[in-house]
């Protein structure tokens, strides 16, 4: 009988379900499936939504942000923003409208100096090593950057150390012992820096300092942002504190957040940020330079031997760099945006570079020139934009004697910016721009600065869905105007390497103002 039994079972199961269900329908059962969560929807099937539950709300890939960023000003001028960001850490940071364009009247390279000095001791901390403790406690890290315009005090750390990290972030800024011994080191390490800029192989760092002198001859971002090496020694604590006592005011500086509360945040501001004593006293500010930059235009020339870069056994070719600018626009005029499309559109990279569109192989730099003149190593288009004026520039390197045809070759791309822009190029520019900004965005930090500079400079910030539409709203018309009033200026050079075979600056002047970019053609007597 049990062999009878097992032999029955195992007939149902090859039989399968379907043999069950016609048994259990003629005997009258319940058509459908009972499940374990119980009969409170009986009979409604899953592709149906439940009678009286909430829709639900999905994400979306073109979702705009659902919050704002928070501004609040303080009695004392200081402003507090914040951009709400869920999770467990948040960036919070001073940033401070000072920098190395403000050295006129000082000597050049202190904002360099306050950079190495940031995080050292101060009237609660003894030292730099207990800061960073301090940090430790809520997994923090703590960093300072200084650019020509803006220096930037910022931590990452816990949420819920929120309160130590602003009262850390207002005694680093407000009270640094700055002690001899501390701007010692700084000393060590600014030389250090130094001689590393004239020693790496990528020039690109010090031909932006050369390119900004050249464009801005001996005024507000044309001053040089490192420090000189013969004002290295000159550096002491009355020169700080009297730069300190003009650009470290309330007035000058935001308090940006992101992934706290605003409300928690301007609480911690009036507690450490309100009402105190900065180290170098009350004194009002006397000397502030309010500078408009001016554009000069000229050329910037400097003459070295690129033969021995290889930091390796592999020898890297000799190779002449040149940079080639013109002045475009303020990071607040409406005409930003065309500009920054055009940077997008020339694109470009190094002979090496690889990757699909994403990585700018269909830009113009690419397409009309790398893939065109193989002896070209690099050429690469850069955007520079400050409160009062801006620089877009195309770094270019090449052989030494071929100086001569990779001037010309660029100078033509200046003069194909004002000419005919085909629209899916300008499409696909935009697009790309759009996706750098949205995945630069995805970063805390990025956001955290984003949010500090725009406050900063504008009392406000534009959200991405709002630069996305500015974008968006460029066209071809757009792009030739832009290039057009560039292309008026005089332009600002900036040469590097053997410089035997540079064509004089009026003859790169008037390529710039032909038509086709032309060099001006040069007959030698004797070669």
């Amino acid at each position: 009988m049990a062999a009878m039994a097992l032999a029955a079972a195992r007939l149902l199961l090859v039989r399968g379900s379907g043999s069950w269900r016609r048994s259990r329908l003629r005997s009258g059962a319940p058509a459908h499936r009972c499940f374990s969560s119980g009969g409170a929807y009986p009979g409604t099937p899953l592709s149906s939504p439940f009678p009286g539950v909430p829709q639900p709300v999905f994400a979306t890939a073109g979702g705009q942000e659902k919050f704002e960023t928070k501004v609040t000003t303080l009695d004392n001028g200081l402003r507090v923003a914040s951009q709400n960001k869920f999770g467990q850490f948040c960036t919070v940071g001073i940033l401070i409208n000072s920098g190395s364009r403000y050295e006129a009247k000082y000597l050049s390279g202190i904002a360099h100096f306050l950079e190495k000095l940031a995080f050292s001791s101060t009237d609660r901390f003894d030292s730099k090593d207990e800061i960073l403790l301090t940090l430790e406690k809520h997994g923090g890290i703590c960093d300072c950057q200084t650019s020509r315009d803006t220096t930037m005090y910022a931590v990452s750390a816990d949420s819920k150390g929120l309160d130590t990290v602003v009262g850390l972030l207002a005694d680093v800024v407000l009270h640094p012992r700055l002690t001899d011994e501390e701007i010692e080191m700084a000393r060590m390490a600014v030389q250090f820096e130094l001689e590393d800029l004239n020693m790496r192989p990528d020039p690109e760092p010090l031909l932006t300092e050369m390119i900004h002198e050249a464009a801005y001859r001996e005024n507000t971002v044309g001053l040089h942002r490192f420090c000189p090496t013969e004002n290295i020694a000159k550096m002491d604590r009355e020169v700080l504190h009297s730069y300190l006592r003009n650009y470290y005011t309330p007035d000058r500086m935001v308090l940006a957040g992101v992934g706290v509360e605003h409300e928690h945040l301007v609480e911690c501001a009036r507690k450490y940020l309100l009402g105190t004593q900065p180290a170098w006293g009350c004194e009002k500010a006397v000397d502030v330079d309010r500078s408009v930059a001016q554009y000069t235009g000229g050329v910037v020339k400097l003459e070295r031997d690129m033969s021995n870069v290889s930091l390796g056994p592999a020898p890297f070719p000799e190779l002449t760099h040149i940079m080639i600018g013109l002045e475009s626009c303020s990071f607040l005029e409406d005409d930003f945006i065309p500009f920054a499309v055009l940077n997008m559109m020339m694109g470009g990279g190094g002979s090496f570079s690889a990757g699909g569109p994403g990585k700018g192989m269909f830009t113009r730099l690419y397409l009309h020139v790398l893939n065109r003149h193989h002896w070209m190593y690099n050429a690469t288009s850069y955007h520079h934009s400050y409160e009062d004026t801006g620089l877009l520039c195309v770094h270019a390197s090449a052989d030494p004697r071929q100086v001569r045809e990779m001037v010309e070759i660029i100078t033509k791309e200046f003069i194909l910016m004002a000419g005919t822009v085909d629209v899916v190029e300008l499409e696909r520019a935009k697009t790309q721009l759009m996706s750098m900004l949205m995945m630069n965005l995805e970063s805390r930090p990025v956001i955290f600065e984003d949010v500090g500079r725009q406050v900063l400079a504008t009392r406000s910030r534009k959200l991405p869905h709002e630069l996305c539409a500015l974008i968006r709203s460029v066209k071809p018309e757009d792009i030739r105007r832009v290039a057009s009033q560039m292309l008026r200026r005089k332009p600002a050079v900036a040469a590097l390497g053997d410089l035997s075979n540079l064509p004089a600056y009026e003859h790169i002047q008037a390529a710039l103002a032909s038509r086709d970019g032309r060099l001006p053609r040069t007959y030698r007597l004797f070669r």
